[in-house]
């Protein structure tokens, strides 16, 4: 693929303001359908951005041997979870896709091998969270897929490929949760905003403080943390979406946090904006 190649075929995005970044704290599958304080932060966050030509989004919920990207013109709307009411299995998300966008994606990530997928569609990780920042179901939506091979540095780089989309109308979300440690979730309390153990508070504060000073390094190294964030980040599969957004921050951009709260003992909301 040359340089000349690869303008030809990020072309049929026309050049705009560049976009902004989100991570979103997306939580349980049942904000899709609940009225709360975070999907009201969804809503208000669409707001405050530009409407997007087309969405890239990197979800928890999509995690593969290899790097894949959805390509399939209508993604099924996937409801990858169990134990929930029949409510939240009735409801679709048919927003398009776009294979000219899979295509872009896929060669501006050259050399790693990216494989146009047709079987995935939408998981819970997109679709729970942009229905409330798109309700009209009108903007194309693919997803890429997080290589469980990798390790957190390779998936920081790897975001940084992605930049020249945000030129081109194209919003690229982060989708998971930063702290999330389901084994202890404390279902007495699951719905007491800003209730967290101890050591998730340490988390949090230390995370947060982080984030807000630009100190990737230590979250790029999580792994070699405290006990705090070995607690916090138990699995990879929520934590990376974040890396992604990270890596595509350019120097003269600022981060802001919002639905920035603790739930339920061990989760957080913390979603990030990136402008």
């Amino acid at each position: 693929m040359t340089l000349q190649n690869l303008d030809i075929i990020i072309s049929q995005f026309p050049l705009t303001l560049k976009m902004p970044l989100l991570f979103l704290g997306h939580g349980s599958p049942m904000n899709a359908i609940e009225e709360n304080q975070f999907v009201a932060g969804f809503r208000h966050i669409a707001k405050t951005i530009q409407k997007p030509k087309a969405i890239l989004c990197i979800s928890a919920h999509w995690f593969t041997k290899g790097t894949k990207v959805t390509a399939m013109k209508f993604p099924p709307t996937i409801h990858d979870f169990g134990g929930f009411p029949e409510a939240l299995f009735q409801v679709q998300y048919n927003t398009p896709g776009s294979p000219e966008l899979a295509e872009a994606t896929q060669n501006l990530l050259k050399p790693t091998p990216v494989d146009l997928d047709h079987n995935w569609g939408l998981d819970h990780g997109a679709w729970s969270v942009i229905k409330h920042l798109y309700p009209n179901a009108d903007i194309p939506v693919i997803q890429l897929s997080i290589d469980y091979t990798k390790p957190a540095e390779y998936h920081f780089e790897l975001g940084k490929k992605l930049q020249a989309l945000r030129e081109r109308g194209i919003l690229i979300i982060g989708s998971g949760n930063i702290i999330h440690n389901l084994r202890l979730v404390d279902f007495a309390n699951i719905n007491k905003v800003d209730y967290g153990y101890d050591w998730a508070h340490e988390a949090f504060d230390t995370i947060n403080k982080q984030l807000m000073e630009g100190n990737y390094k230590p979250l790029i190294e999580y792994e070699k943390q405290s006990k705090a964030f070995q607690l916090a980040i138990p699995t990879p599969d929520h934590y990376l979406p974040l890396l992604y957004i990270l890596g595509l921050q350019n120097k003269n951009e600022e981060l802001s946090l919002f639905n920035n709260h603790l739930l339920a003992g061990s989760l957080s909301m913390t979603s990030v904006k990136i402008v």
